[in-house]
């Protein structure tokens, strides 16, 4: 188990934190997106007020660390280590609680080629502290608008973490699961859930439309999200969702693994 000095060099070694790949340029246009109110920004949040593209800046820069520099235009983003760390121990102890109370907990990601194997190791050690790992819905439908056009995608979970894919497209071996920014997928299994009176989520623990979606439906929320994702952060600001780490959220898989140690110990749940 790292510890918080080694899990910053971590941070800043595998570009999790510190520079990272997400361009300014992108994080920049999703900021005016989200200020216009477009739903591929919005990602499932319904802001309570106005925020214009200078308070976003400014959120996103005491968030995560970017520049608060409006002309400051082109390059990578730098997300602050510190903070990072900081929620990430937040993070650990929401979970931390779950487990205390053993309430029911939904995973889903957004990210499955990247962060499938960082959830379902957290699912492994909340179902064993007694937790029902929830997964409704399986393999139903949901329409979902891609840069491709409206495209049918499919609700599955892998290893209890729910993911969305795409119909077989006769790929050999196919894809782990598609990249989704969407909040359907997670209304869609929170609404299965209600509807067969089986148990609704305590915590729902994931990223874009997953958490955001199911904080904006007044459940508890955590996740992690990238400087370009203005959204979970909004929605910390303003009550809608408990817990967003800072990160890049699309490295190589296997450098969330020390993250998922070190949020395993804060949470006293190391097995």
């Amino acid at each position: 188990m790292l510890d918080t000095g080694a899990l910053r060099a971590h941070l800043l070694a595998a570009r999790l934190a510190g520079e990272v790949a997400t361009t300014r340029e992108d994080s920049l246009r999703n900021y005016r997106l989200f200020a216009a109110r477009d739903p591929r920004a919005l990602i499932g949040i319904d802001p309570e007020r106005s925020w214009g593209q200078r308070e976003l800046l400014g959120l996103m820069a005491e968030r995560c660390g970017v520049s608060a520099d409006p002309l400051h235009t082109s390059g990578r983003d730098v997300i602050d280590p510190e903070r990072t760390l900081a929620a990430l121990d937040a993070f650990a102890l929401a979970i931390a609680g779950a487990a205390r109370r053993g309430v029911p907990v939904l995973f889903g990601t957004g990210h499955p080629r990247q962060l499938l194997g960082f959830y379902a190791a957290l699912a492994d050690a909340v179902s064993a502290a007694g937790c029902e790992i929830l997964t409704p819905a399986q393999g139903r439908c949901v329409d979902i608008l891609t840069r491709f056009g409206l495209r049918t995608h499919h609700l599955d979970y892998v290893r209890g973490v729910a993911l969305v894919r795409e119909p077989a497209s006769g790929r050999r071996g196919g894809e782990p699961g598609a990249h989704s920014h969407s909040p359907l997928p997670v209304r869609l299994a929170l609404a299965a859930a209600a509807e067969s009176g089986g148990p609704l989520p305590g915590l729902v623990i994931g990223d874009h439309g997953w958490v955001c979606g199911a904080g904006q439906l007044g459940f508890e929320a955590i996740g992690l999200a990238d400087s370009d994702d203005p959204a979970p952060f909004v929605g910390e600001a303003e009550g809608t969702v408990s817990v967003v780490v800072p990160l890049d959220d699309a490295v190589r898989s296997g450098h969330y693994r020390p993250l998922t140690r070190y949020v395993l110990k804060r949470a006293c749940l190391s097995q």
